[in-house]
């Protein structure tokens, strides 16, 4: 499914489904809102987040954080749960969370770890502005500094931001590896869940895909790249694997940032 980009305007002029994304980035949320709708086949039109655009803040009631989502008249959505919640009402087939109530808080519960406040995307987007900061790779100076005050940098906790990511990536890696051997391709069980999708596209924090699949300026793909020894060797191959293999069965490729 294609997306059609339009203008502030003419998005708050439309009705249905309209969102709110970073444009020329791979951000993980955005790109796994848009991989959620894909898979649900909901249409919907975006808006590349302008910071600098009086319509947009006046539309967005100020809210930075993309993504955004916009039905009808109802209040937007921001936030990985929400847009979740809000596709799931909208398309409940094919369900991407399951009905069991256990089982539906088990999986939203692991999904948190990877999009949630100190989650593996968070910790990781602090890592990135750490090594920004000490010039040591990750975001430029003039971004890193933008993100440290968005996002709680501490340069007193940040020397824990690196040994978390680890951990976390340890945990994801260890759970693939689990259904492997149980012979499963997915996170959960033996079909594709919101979990695939999340986890497919927050390893993009770590190794972008590659620039016929996910055109972006070199510096972010620089960014990105950055990788200290430890988590270097917590990257497990199986995370590129499963990544890899979601986006040729079930999302779509090239991104359209």
């Amino acid at each position: 499914m294609a997306i059609e980009y339009v203008s502030v305007e003419e998005a708050m002029a439309r009705k249905g489904l309209r969102m709110v994304v970073v444009g020329g980035v791979p951000s993980p949320w955005g790109e796994a809102a848009k991989g959620i709708l894909h898979l649900k086949g909901i249409p919907w039109v975006a808006v590349r987040l302008a910071y600098d655009s009086d319509a947009l803040k006046q539309w967005t009631g100020g809210q930075r954080n993309g993504p955004i989502a916009f039905y009808d008249d109802e209040p937007p959505r921001s936030g990985w749960a929400e847009i979740l919640e809000l596709a799931e009402r909208l398309a409940p087939s094919p369900a991407l969370l399951p009905a069991n109530p256990a089982a539906r808080a088990e999986m939203l519960a692991f999904c948190a770890e990877l999009c949630g406040p100190g989650g593996l995307g968070w910790m990781r987007r602090l890592q990135l502005v750490h090594a920004g900061l000490q010039g040591g790779g990750g975001f430029a100076p003039p971004a890193a500094k933008y993100l440290a005050r968005r996002y709680g940098y501490e340069a007193e906790a940040a020397a824990a931001y690196g040994p978390r990511v680890v951990e976390q990536l340890g945990a994801l890696a260890a759970r693939l590896h689990a259904q492997r051997a149980a012979g499963s391709a997915y996170v959960f069980g033996q079909a594709i869940s919101v979990a695939d999708i999340y986890c497919a596209s927050f390893v993009a924090l770590f190794k972008p895909l590659a620039q016929d699949c996910c055109a972006m300026d070199p510096v972010t793909r620089a960014a990105l790249e950055t990788l200290d020894g430890p988590t270097a060797a917590a990257l497990d191959p199986i995370l590129i694997a499963h990544r890899d293999k979601m986006y040729a069965r079930h999302l779509v490729l090239p991104l359209s940032l």
